[in-house]
């Protein structure tokens, strides 16, 4: 298998690092907007490391993105970019006849009447619309297959089929207890995507209603978190599991919460009042008289530090997993499904810090279930479409293992 990784950014980073311990793919083709990124990630593997080569491309180019699959030769491209990027990309694979792979999955777009009671274009609307074409062409693309969206759906599709007779709900709940020394406010993952997720209405599934939306940061609640994390104040937010998992899995309800805090929350809030999370670009007049423009969002981002640079000042673990509740053989259960990486874990092992490391195991396993065809499936798909044992089995072997707790339990310190 030869791999196409657009991003070279603290997620794709990652990947390298982790795929480069593992032999079921011949090549990595990295591939980044800035070549130096790509060139920095190719040279951290070590000399010896010649299964990944370098290259710039421009993940917009879609024609660009097309012809660097075709003149090397690539099975399936790895999107390691944000989700600004991910219909050109996606478009690109299907046309070169590659598979494709995603952790992010196309934007969503309020609805203009009523944003916080119904669904505008839901996250992921725009790929599923060529789920036939892409099942024509005999190639999977598998959307939202990082951590969250990802491994949460693998549990989800893996309580319905081993835990659970009825589903009443599932729950993605994610919490973490990490501080970054010397920040008031440096987010642990890409500013850009937690703005979109943290500002834009929630999506909640009912069965009876369907998917519809809430205010952000609506219906808070304390989760308390495994693994010596504790309890969390978890609210409402956009997110690609409440689209995903009632396509394949049967429940009455499915939400997504996240543990932010009063502070981050404060502070989004804070740039959404100022017009800061908007991405409609605006004239700045630079020192020298020019006009320039550029989008609020992006500046935001450029004022804060790299989350893939933090490791060093970072502490803590980071806790993702879904949370459901039903009956089995008449009895009513309730589990949280978990995995949980510690930030000094991380760093010593991989150099990477926790979230990043967190969200790059998963798509770097489904990548080598996909070489070896124990995933198979053609068409857009979700992760919950798949069987789950062989994912979940592959993960603790990557030396990462998940693990699982009935609800009433006192969770482990």
């Amino acid at each position: 298998m030869r791999v196409l990784l657009v991003g070279a950014g603290g997620v794709g980073s990652a990947i390298t690092k982790i795929a480069a311990r593992r032999d079921f793919f011949d090549h990595f083709v990295v591939a980044d907007y800035d070549l130096s990124r790509a060139q920095a990630a190719v040279a951290a593997l070590g000399g010896d490391e010649q299964r990944f080569s370098a290259c710039r491309v421009d993940a917009s180019d879609e024609e660009a993105v097309t012809r660097l699959l075709t003149e090397r030769g690539c099975d399936v491209l790895m999107n390691a970019t944000d989700p600004r990027f991910v219909m050109p990309l996606f478009n690109a694979a299907l046309a070169a006849g590659s598979h494709y792979l995603d952790m992010a999955m196309s934007l969503s777009r309020p609805h203009p009447d009523h944003p916080h009671s119904e669904c505008g274009v839901k996250l992921g609307d725009e790929q599923f619309e060529r789920a036939e074409e892409w099942e024509k062409s005999g190639r999977l693309a598998l959307v939202g297959m990082g951590v969250e969206p990802g491994l949460s759906d693998v549990f989800a599709r893996y309580a319905a089929d081993h835990l659970f007779d009825d589903i009443e709900e599932i729950g993605i709940r994610d919490g973490a207890n990490l501080a970054v020394e010397g920040y008031d406010f440096a987010p642990s993952f890409n500013i850009w995507t937690t703005i979109e997720e943290c500002l834009n209405p929630p999506v909640v599934y009912e069965r009876e209603r369907g998917w519809f939306t809430t205010e952000p940061f609506s219906e808070p609640e304390v989760f308390d978190f495994p693994e010596g994390i504790g309890p969390v104040e978890c609210v409402n937010v956009e997110h690609e599991e409440v689209l995903l998992v009632p396509r394949w899995v049967g429940a009455r309800r499915v939400t997504f919460k996240y543990g932010l805090g009063d502070d981050f929350i404060g502070k989004l809030k804070t740039l959404h009042a100022l017009g800061l999370d908007s991405t409609a670009r605006v004239a700045v007049r630079g020192e020298d008289g020019s006009e320039v423009r550029v989008s609020p969002r992006d500046v935001v981002a450029a004022c804060l530090p790299d989350p893939a640079t933090l490791g060093d000042r970072m502490t803590g673990k980071t806790c993702a997993g879904t949370w459901v509740k039903g009956t089995k053989d008449g009895l009513p259960r309730e589990v949280y499904l978990y995995h949980v990486v510690d930030n000094q874990w991380s760093m010593r092992e991989y150099g990477s810090q926790a979230v990043v490391w967190q969200t790059a195991v998963n798509p770097v396993v489904a990548l080598e279930l996909l070489a070896t065809g124990v995933w198979s499936q053609p068409g857009v798909l979700g992760p919950e479409a798949l069987p789950p044992l062989p994912f979940l089995d592959l993960l603790t072997g990557y030396g990462s293992p998940w693990g699982m707790r009935e609800q009433g339990e006192t969770p482990a310190n």
